[in-house]
């Protein structure tokens, strides 16, 4: 077998709503489909892929490097030991061929889209649902019949700050999650502590809620807000200072009582690696929170849930951002702790299959084969148009 065509195209994530660092009216994200020459029904398996929010589409990078190369690639040289199947391994080595180490950035974003496209391909020609062929190759057999889940939400509204929030909140309860996320960082502190307090109000407790800085604090600012938000006993403190400032990281490590999370915007394993050792953070509290969907795919998010076993951390510590299908196949075949999820923005890219119900904070995984792209209608109209 042989992947007889790669096609690209860019689409928008167009939406007013606002976090502490950016809005979302110019935010775009790329499409891949990756079409094979095995034919199942009369018709072609197609792997379908795209980037996560918030890093846009990345058109240049996938066409004039990664996606040319693997079409000069020798076929065979892309397969697996079967011959049957596509080694997803060896497509990633390919793509990244004279490609020097380090700036991974929007190359990681761009390598994301088309290796999540390439592993629905091969779960698809293997006639099994994402999550079990990870299950099978990387864990055992293990794997878990339900995810825990929670929305990411709490953008800045204009106008409807408070009772916006509440009604976004109540309506995420109302569907069934249990632990909801808000962002931070986009109002002064005084203003964001009413709106955390209002949120509370309708979950119950300051445990069912996450806030998200974005990466936004500085020192004292990080500082300010973990002090006055310490009494609420949240769920997480999440992403308060630069990404890549582990050293403040740590700080607020010692300072902060309650968990933290960080990782999302982290985009290869030397970066996670770099993190679980010198960002200070706890493993029997805190959170790291990779997105693969930015972080080079599936395949680099394996090597990053490798590594980080090996350097102590639980799976169940690795919570996956992004909202993706992706994710949550790993999370669930990988035995993750669970995955984040967009239920009502950046459509149709963001949520789940379908009609597939959270139950209590968790939800199940479709058995279709691949990612299950085809069971959420909106998404998948996108792909068939770019499939032609």
């Amino acid at each position: 077998m042989k992947i007889v065509d790669i096609r690209e195209k860019t689409g928008s994530l167009k939406s007013e709503m606002r976090n502490a660092f950016i809005d979302f009216s110019q935010m775009t994200v790329s499409l891949v489909a990756v079409v094979t020459d095995v034919v199942r029904d009369g018709r072609p398996v197609i792997g379908y892929g795209f980037c996560s929010n918030g890093r846009y589409a990345q058109a240049g990078i996938l066409r004039e490097r990664l996606i040319p190369r693997i079409r000069a690639a020798d076929p065979k040289s892309l397969l697996d030991e079967s011959g049957d199947n596509l080694d997803p391994f060896k497509v990633f080595a390919q793509m990244m061929r004279n490609e020097k180490p380090g700036g991974h950035g929007d190359r990681a974003v761009a390598a994301a889209a088309l290796d999540m496209a390439v592993w629905d391909a091969v779960a698809k020609i293997a006639d099994k649902p994402l999550w079990r062929l990870l299950s099978e190759r990387f864990n055992g057999g293990k794997a878990d019949d339900k995810v825990l889940v929670y929305p990411g939400g709490g953008y800045y509204y204009g106008g409807r700050e408070i009772e916006g929030l509440k009604a976004e909140m109540q309506g995420y309860r109302d569907a069934g999650y249990r632990i909801v996320k808000m962002k931070i960082g986009g109002a002064d502190l005084a203003t964001d502590l009413r709106r955390m307090e209002a949120a509370i109000e309708v979950v119950g407790d300051g445990g069912l809620l996450a806030v998200d800085a974005n990466g936004k604090f500085d020192r004292a600012t990080a500082f300010a807000y973990g002090d006055a938000i310490a009494p609420l006993g949240l769920w997480w403190y999440e992403e308060a200072c630069d990404p890549l400032d582990y050293a403040l990281q740590a700080e607020l490590c010692q300072r902060y009582p309650g968990p933290m999370a960080t990782g999302e915007n982290l985009f290869s394993r030397q970066d996670m690696d770099n993190l679980l050792r010198f960002g200070g953070l706890r493993r029997d509290k805190d959170w790291i929170m990779p997105d693969p969907a930015l972080a080079y795919g599936c395949t680099e998010g394996i090597r990053i849930m490798q590594s980080a076993e090996a350097l102590g951390w639980p799976r169940r510590r690795i919570v996956l951002h992004g909202g993706t299908q992706l994710a949550l196949a790993m999370s669930a075949g990988l035995q993750m702790g669970g995955t984040e999820t967009y239920p009502l923005v950046f459509q149709p890219y963001g949520g789940f299959a379908d009609g597939v119900p959270v139950i209590d904070g968790y939800t199940t995984l479709p058995d279709a084969p691949g990612l299950g792209i085809e069971l959420k209608q909106g998404l998948y109209a996108e792909m068939r148009a770019l499939a032609g």
